[in-house]
């Protein structure tokens, strides 16, 4: 009687943990910092403008879900709050305040490990850029992005995710996006054209598996 409530517990608990294992979907909110930004400027009176975005903090959001036990599909989003510097004969000095969203999908190739699976990711979509200067308008391209990171998973549930991730944005427009208008002032970073604006991104977050 003994050995079958011992056998019927020891099979219990076997699938307890099988069930604890498997999972469908990670969902990772991250903090970052952002790096780089060039823009081109294209105009008829440009001489030595530029516009350079700041390096500045960013924050997301990951979710993979599970399609083989070593790739995922992969939905991307990371937001950041930075200045747009504008400098140069047209310009003078100034900055505007600049959001630079991204929305992507993709997915992951995993390595081997248990406690810390190392990863690829490759994802495309569209980045949306908003400024607040008067005059600017917003745009959303055609972007896309690499990275590389690790999953620490101490438990089947809980882990933390360590990535590092470049980005390209295609800038192929018309808008003006970067303008200040007012009584004194009356300039825009005109026609950014045909361009790859890149930046990189590390970040850090927890990642919960369900």
């Amino acid at each position: 009687m003994m050995k079958r409530h011992l056998a019927a517990f020891l099979l219990g608990a076997l699938c307890t943990s099988a069930h604890a294992e498997g999972y469908n979907v990670e969902i990772t909110p991250f903090a970052g910092y952002r790096f780089g930004g060039d823009f081109d400027v294209e105009s008829d009176t440009s001489n030595g403008d530029s516009v350079e975005l700041a390096d500045s903090g960013s924050f997301g959001l990951l979710v993979d879900v599970r399609h083989t036990d070593i790739t995922t599909y992969q939905f991307l989003y990371s937001e950041q709050s930075t200045d747009a510097e504008l400098t140069g004969t047209s310009f003078g000095n100034m900055s505007v305040d600049t959001k630079v969203r991204v929305l992507q999908l993709g997915g992951t190739y995993r390595g081997a490990g248990d406690l810390v699976q190392p990863y690829l990711a490759a994802t495309i979509g569209g980045t949306n850029i908003r400024t607040s200067g008067n005059g600017s308008q917003s745009d959303t391209f055609f972007s896309g992005s690499i990275g590389v990171g690790i999953n620490v998973m101490p438990t089947n549930r809980l882990g933390l995710r360590l990535e590092a991730r470049a980005y390209g944005t295609l800038t192929d427009s018309d808008t003006d996006l970067f303008c200040q208008t007012g009584p004194d002032l009356n300039v825009c970073a005109v026609r950014v054209r045909g361009t790859i604006l890149g930046q990189f991104e590390t970040f850090a977050g927890f990642t919960f598996r369900f």
